[in-house]
């Protein structure tokens, strides 16, 4: 499909700079820019492509001042990242679906499909699921015993769903992801060994949460693991039995929460960071990549290292390692001196 740039400002409630007919038909990034393409700057970091670019038409916040003539025709809107999105997210609407039952495949007696559903080739449904409008089921997912799925949900191929587990509307949960496997619960024993402890809970996903491939969210011993509204979990996370993750919280890849952490609202976890259980964190706060938390936060904040100190220590301390060969060399030095004073003084 093509655009012209004037379809897109009105769409974005935007402001044409240049030929308001210049037209696009795909997008690309502003460095690799070619004719008939569609692309955006919202980093001033790359804002010297922009001059060159061959790109037809470039979204730009309002802000953007430019320094030299600029061939493009530009769109200026608030907030180029956003308005991308929107813009985004317009085209995967407009692509086509899949729809209907695929076989082999297999649905439990009783289990009732909603007309719209699609369920892919290979895929398992076990008794006493249910279904809501418009869910998406793709090739070799397995759903188990009474799990509860809302509408609007997309289950890309691999997704493993155990017994007794709720997900709500408007779900997506990416591919290899596994809801509701036993938390790592054993007991020590005297002679060593370890005595597995039931975990006779399930885990609870509330509404528009997406779910990155590979990641893992484990069933509570007891009652729920809680996957808050709004949530947004990366590729290869964990989230371990009994813990809550805050709405509106983003984790990054390789993240992990260990057993009956609870996170706070709109919290950013960097990738690689780790909590220690039986936790609260506060809301809102901020965690670099490969920070470890092992203790209470008393309060919410931007925090890096580990074990995690407020980003501001954290980089002092930085400073301080880097001059520490100097300071032990100089430390070194005073210890010969203080020598020298004592065989001067006879002591």
């Amino acid at each position: 499909m093509e655009f012209t740039a004037k379809i897109i400002a009105q769409y974005l409630h935007g402001e044409v700079e240049g030929n308001e007919n210049a037209v696009v038909s795909s997008l690309s990034k502003i460095e690799e820019g070619q004719p008939g393409t569609l692309s955006f700057l919202s980093n001033e970091k790359y804002a010297h492509y922009i001059y060159d670019t061959n790109a037809s038409i470039v979204l730009v916040n309002k802000s953007f001042v430019a320094e030299r003539p600029i061939k493009a025709t530009l769109i200026r809107v608030e907030n180029a990242y956003e308005s991308l999105s929107m813009l985004l997210q317009l085209y995967a609407q407009s692509l086509p679906q899949p729809s209907g039952i695929e076989q082999p495949s297999y649905v439990a007696d009783g289990v009732k499909l909603p007309e719209n559903v699609y369920l892919g080739a290979f895929a398992y449904i076990s008794k006493g699921v249910t279904l809501g409008d418009n869910v998406k089921i793709y090739p070799q997912v397995y759903i188990g015993d009474n799990v509860k799925i809302g509408k609007n949900v997309t289950l890309y191929s691999g997704v493993k769903i155990y017994k007794e587990c709720v997900i709500g509307d408007n779900c997506i949960i990416h591919s290899g992801a596994v809801i509701g496997a036993d938390g790592f619960g054993f007991a020590p024993q005297a002679d060593g060994r370890y005595s597995k402890i039931p975990q006779l809970g399930n885990v609870v996903i509330e509404n528009d949460v997406e779910i990155g491939a590979n990641t893992t969210i484990d069933r509570s011993t007891m009652g729920s693991t809680v996957i808050r509204q709004g949530v947004k979990l990366d590729n290869l996370c964990h989230v371990a039995h009994n813990c809550e993750v805050g709405e509106n919280t983003v984790m990054a890849a390789q993240a992990g929460l260990a057993g009956s952490t609870k996170l706070g609202k709109n919290i950013m976890v960097g990738g690689q960071c780790g909590f220690a259980g039986h936790m609260s964190v506060p809301d809102g706060c901020k965690f670099g990549g490969k920070t470890g938390i092992n203790s209470e936060l008393k309060s919410s904040g931007a925090y890096i290292g580990y074990p995690a100190v407020p980003h501001i220590q954290f980089f002092k301390n930085q400073v301080m390692m880097k001059n520490l060969p100097k300071m032990s060399d100089e430390l070194t030095a005073l210890r010969k001196e203080i020598e020298e004073l004592k065989k001067q003084l006879g002591k």
